[in-house]
C-alpha cells in the first residue's frame, strides 16, 4: 500500500478564527496536491504565550473539530489535528489532544500527550506546560486508511521508550506535531525525528509551528516527512506551508524484513 502524506506549517496565536482559517486553506492545498493523509502541528488552532491569562479549550465535539471534520469529509482524508487544549470538566487545567479524523469527518481515536514540557532553559523564559496541561497516561495507536498511526506530540520525541512501545503495538506512522522552540529545535529536531524513524523502521510524520507568536515565544519550523530509512522525503524549510511526500508501506515492510533490528531486541 502506498499513501500520500503532508505535513503543515503555520504560525498560529491566540486567534482561534484566524488559525481555523489558515488551516483550512493549507490542508486544502495538501489535498489539491493529491494527499490522503494530512497534519497540522501541535496547537494548531489556538497557541498561547507562556503566562497569558485567557486559556480557550474545547471539548472533543466542539466546534474546531467539528469543524476540522467538514474539511476532512469534503476531501475524504484522514485528517490530523496536532492538538487542540481539551477542556476537563472540573479542572482548570486541560489535556494537550491529538485528534484523528477520517474520510467522513469522524473522530476515529485521540491521544493526550504524555510528557510535559518543564524546563528552564539559559537565555529563555521557563515554561512549565503542567501549570496548564495535565499529563495524559496511556500510549495510543489509531487504525486509519492512512495506516497505524502512533500518535505523540513535541516533547514527547525525547523519550524512545514511548516509539518503541507504538511500534510494538503495530505502529507503521509516528506522528509529532510540534511547536518546537528556536533554541531546541535547531540543534536537535531533525536528529530526534530522523532517530525515531531509523530506530524504529518506520515512517515519522512531523508537522511544525514556525516562526514568531508573540512577543517571548517562537518555533523552530521544518515540518518534515522522514522514511523507514531515516532520509528525509519532504520538509517545509521556512515559513507557512505544505510538504507532501508518499509513504510505501510495502519498503517499509521490505527494510524490516532486511534489516530485521525490531526482532532483536532482548531489552524489553
Amino acid at each position: 500500500m502506498k499513501v500520500v502524506a503532508a505535513v503543515v506549517q503555520m504560525t498560529s496565536t491566540s486567534d482561534s478564527n484566524a488559525n481555523l482559517d489558515t488551516a483550512e486553506r493549507l490542508v486544502s492545498a495538501a489535498a489539491a496536491r493529491g494527499a490522503s493523509f494530512v497534519s497540522l502541528p501541535e496547537n494548531f488552532a489556538f497557541l498561547r504565550c507562556e503566562g497569558d491569562a485567557a486559556f480557550e479549550s474545547q471539548d472533543l465535539d466542539g466546534s474546531w473539530v467539528r469543524r476540522m471534520g467538514g474539511v476532512a469529509a469534503r476531501h475524504r482524508i484522514t485528517l490530523l489535528l496536532g492538538s487542540i487544549p481539551e477542556r476537563i470538566p472540573g479542572e482548570e487545567r486541560v489535556f494537550n489532544t491529538s485528534v484523528v479524523l477520517g474520510p467522513d469527518g469522524q473522530v476515529l481515536g485521540c491521544y493526550r500527550k504524555i510528557h510535559l514540557f518543564d524546563v528552564e532553559l539559559p537565555g529563555l523564559a521557563p515554561y512549565y506546560e503542567s501549570g496548564s496541561v495535565v499529563a495524559g497516561e496511556r500510549p495510543v495507536v489509531v487504525t486509519t486508511p492512512a495506516g497505524a498511526l502512533g500518535l505523540s506530540i513535541c516533547y514527547d520525541l525525547r523519550f524512545p521508550e514511548l516509539y518503541r512501545h507504538l511500534v510494538a503495538e503495530g505502529a507503521e506512522v509516528l506522528t509529532v506535531p510540534a511547536a518546537f522552540t528556536e533554541r531546541t529545535g535547531k540543534d536537535h529536531w531533525e536528529v530526534l525525528l530522523r532517530a525515531r524513524a531509523i530506530e524504529n523502521l518506520t515512517y515519522v510524520v512531523a508537522p511544525a509551528q514556525v516562526g514568531r507568536h508573540a512577543p517571548g515565544r517562537a518555533s523552530h519550523g521544518h515540518a518534515m516527512i522522514v522514511d523507514t530509512w531515516g532520509g528525509i522525503l519532504a520538509q517545509v524549510a521556512d515559513g507557512e506551508g505544505v510538504a507532501v511526500a508518499e509513504l510505501d508501506f510495502e519498503r517499509q515492510a521490505q527494510l524490516r524484513r532486511e534489516l530485521p533490528a525490531l526482532s532483536h531486541r532482548r531489552l524489553q
